[in-house]
């Protein structure tokens, strides 16, 4: 079957995420700048949400792309990743709001380490869909950076429940590893070549 209702309906529930994570700034009552103070956890927290999610839309954008068909798993399979997401508001407001306590901090990563997982999980029954001699799967390969993304998650999820702080700064590093856009599948399409290493957050 086609992957156009796909994709279609991913960016559409993104764009939907994203838009509910802004919403959760409230305006603040008063006109002096201090009136802005108790939004910064909040301003905080939804700009690191945001890079998340945006790092998600380029990676699945770039999977669609090398994509030439779906199945009715990778249908449920991306209907797991787009599930996952859709709490990354919940988590994101439930931390900021709580200025990045333990528990809610080390929610938030859980969500981000089973987004992780779930994609991982699209990406490879995409590749079997496929098959081994399919551009994806060349695209992918050993999938490095997408594995060690969700260890850094796995640790930081622990060091939570020591130091709320640090281990944003752990999800950080994920967003950081992320930011610069992955051209391995570019690469493959234009006839670059097979890269060594592939992944997603």
């Amino acid at each position: 079957m086609g992957k156009t209702r796909l994709e279609a309906f991913s960016d559409g529930v993104l764009a939907v995420i994203i838009t509910i994570m802004v919403l959760e700034m409230k305006a603040p009552h008063g006109v002096e700048l201090e009136a802005l103070t108790p939004l910064v956890p909040v301003f905080l927290a939804y700009v690191l949400s945001f890079v998340m999610i945006a790092i998600y839309w380029n990676n699945h954008h770039h999977l669609m792309h090398a994509c030439q068909h779906v199945s009715g798993g990778v249908l449920w399979a991306n209907m797991h990743l787009l599930f996952w997401l859709s709490l990354v508001p919940f988590t994101t407001a439930w931390m900021s709001e709580n200025h990045f306590a333990s528990l809610p901090v080390a929610l938030y990563g859980a969500v981000l380490m089973m987004a992780g997982v779930a994609y991982y999980l699209l990406a490879h029954c995409l590749m079997s869909t496929h098959g081994q001699d399919s551009e994806i799967v060349r695209s992918l390969g050993t999938d490095f950076k997408g594995k060690i993304s969700v260890v850094i998650y796995a640790v930081a999820i622990p060091l939570a429940f020591w130091s709320g702080w640090v281990a944003c700064l752990l999800y950080v590093a994920v967003a950081a590893i992320w930011f610069i856009p992955d051209r391995r599948i570019e690469k493959v399409l234009a006839g670059e070549g097979s890269p060594a290493a592939g992944g997603h957050l």
